[in-house]
């Protein structure tokens, strides 16, 4: 080759990747999948839409655009497999490409996500390259990454055992797989209406122990609808059918990795059920019936039967082996409101705060048996520390008073000085207002702490009250504050305002516990708020 005059790039490189779509009954959002495939450029060759028998002219849709661009290749099912699984295992026998991606039919590929992929795994010679998801909340847009600390930085890993976290990472969607390599190791989804059919996926193909190169770059968007007349399978708990199929795919998760040998990954998944889908769970119990929170109970406590010593070591005091720990120890559901807050991120545990006769730190006098001692020399910076809020809605100056709880006399080791609270507007994030007030000590053994809020600076919107704890040693612990529920401010506030005539303030309890607040203001925002309450009433 002649170095000074290197051979010019191919302006028109051979299509590398196929996008396998999937949909059933999603008329109204499948197109926009579609074309964001297909807008990725020419490195994808081929879109294959899988219609599940769909009954809303979704499969006609379809043949209408693949007139338009010849990569598109639609597959319509005679009938529908009541799940994910099957038409990605039918989009994944029609591939003639040497890469394959999923995307769901209410999703997008954002632009250059293909590209960004295909690059990393080239590059690396990875079998899986993986990138940053982006759950979005609709119809609001606030979006939130998923797993984020995977994908702070790009990375290649020789085996996934090298970062047993990726076991965290359940998504099937935001990455790019070689499609030989699925092939040749039998990779499939489980057929037929399973739910969490990712999961299982996602562990057959880490015990495949491909090389997998991880990428910053963005390269999904998950479109959550929580409005939508249909839920998605995943975002339907309210039945304990859900439970049991998230616990099934779970445990089948683990076998296949304990099955390929790969230990550390396999102990990595049950931390990550404990971590993950437990606390999210528990936090939602609240939610259910008497008779789901006793089944969801005993289900529970069958599948942690199964559980190891290892399983719940090394870091014993952590808040989701502290629920499982307390679920085991329970033969019927008992202090959820506890553990509701105690799975909340970041981890509350409430009072009281027992001890058992020789002084040891216990769950509950009726639970000595669940030792809390490990609290004793966690950093405190990871302390499950309990502040409660109160915020006094007036008229004038509203006020926010705070109370931080001592535990088990780690709180006065550490010497709280100040505590910075924020309002965060839910919707995107952003903190509107910010103050640090010093915390004082109080003959009860707590620490107190009172501002001025302004409701009418704060504006309209949902508002989420976020702490940060400063200590003398310079550590300082995020935190969110727990609702007091004796409070009798927790209720629906109609105030006289200059700037807006009328501010409707409702200070009240997140389904974890932590206060929040939303405001309207004007006589439109009151109207809406009214027809918010009548729609609620009316379901």
């Amino acid at each position: 080759m002649d170095l000074m005059h290197p051979a010019p790039q191919d302006p028109h490189p051979a299509p590398r990747v196929a996008v396998v779509v999937i949909g059933y009954d999603d008329a109204a959002h499948v197109a926009d999948a579609v074309r964001s495939a297909l807008r990725q450029g020419p490195a994808v060759g081929e879109v294959i839409a899988v219609d599940d028998c769909s009954t809303d002219g979704s499969a006609g849709l379809l043949e209408r655009l693949a007139g338009h661009d010849p990569r598109l290749r639609v597959i319509r099912r005679s009938e529908n497999s009541g799940g994910c699984g099957t038409p990605r295992n039918t989009g994944i026998d029609a591939v003639t490409l040497p890469y394959v991606m999923f995307l769901d039919s209410d999703d997008v590929l954002p632009a250059g996500a293909v590209d960004a992929l295909l690059r990393a795994a080239t590059e690396a010679g990875a079998e899986v390259a993986s990138g940053l998801c982006v759950r979005r909340e609709l119809p609001s847009g606030r979006e939130q990454p998923w797993q984020p600390a995977l994908y702070a930085a790009p990375a290649v890993l020789a085996r996934p055992a090298d970062r047993p976290r990726l076991v965290e990472d359940t998504l099937c969607v935001n990455k790019l797989y070689l499609t030989s390599f699925l092939r040749e190791h039998g990779i499939r989804f489980p057929e037929g209406p399973f739910l969490y059919e990712d999961f299982v996926f996602t562990a057959r193909v880490l015990a495949a122990a491909p090389r997998v190169a991880l990428v910053p770059d963005r390269v999904y968007t998950w479109n959550v609808r929580r409005s939508a007349g249909r839920l998605s399978l995943s975002l339907d708990r309210d039945g304990i059918g859900n439970w049991r199929s998230r616990t099934r795919a779970c445990a089948q998760a683990h076998d296949i990795l304990l099955g390929a040998g790969q230990k550390v990954l396999a102990q990595a998944a049950r931390v990550k059920f404990l971590d993950h889908e437990l606390r999210m769970y528990v936090r939602e119990l609240g939610l259910r019936s008497a008779e789901y929170r006793r089944a969801w109970w005993e289900h529970t406590r069958e599948y942690l039967g199964h559980y190891g010593a290892a399983d719940w070591e090394p870091d014993t005091a952590s808040p989701s082996r502290l629920i499982g720990r307390v679920i085991m120890a329970c033969p019927e559901p008992a202090d959820l409101p506890r553990l509701r807050e105690l799975a909340a991120r970041p981890a509350r545990l409430l009072p009281p705060y027992a001890r058992a006769a020789d002084g040891t730190p216990v769950w509950s006098d009726a639970l000595p048996q669940v030792d809390l001692s490990p609290l004793l020399t966690r950093p405190v910076h990871a302390l499950p520390l309990t502040v409660d809020a109160e915020l006094m809605v007036r008229a004038r100056t509203s006020r926010l008073r705070l109370r931080l709880h001592e535990l088990y006399g780690r709180v006065a080791g550490a010497e709280p000085l100040a505590v910075t609270a924020e309002w965060r507007f839910r919707a995107t994030g952003r903190t509107a207002r910010r103050v640090t007030i010093p915390l004082a000590p109080t003959a009860s053994g707590l620490w107190t702490a009172e501002t001025p809020v302004d409701l009418t600076a704060l504006g309209a919107g949902v508002w989420d009250l976020w702490l940060i704890l400063r200590f003398k040693d310079g550590t300082t612990r995020e935190a969110t504050a727990h609702a007091r529920h004796d409070s009798p401010h927790l209720r629906r506030h109609a105030l006289p305002n200059l700037r807006h005539l009328l501010l409707l303030a409702h200070p009240y309890p997140t389904h974890s516990g932590a206060l929040a607040l939303r405001v309207a203001v004007g006589p439109g925002g009151a109207a809406r708020v009214a027809r918010g309450r009548l729609r609620r009433i009316l379901r």
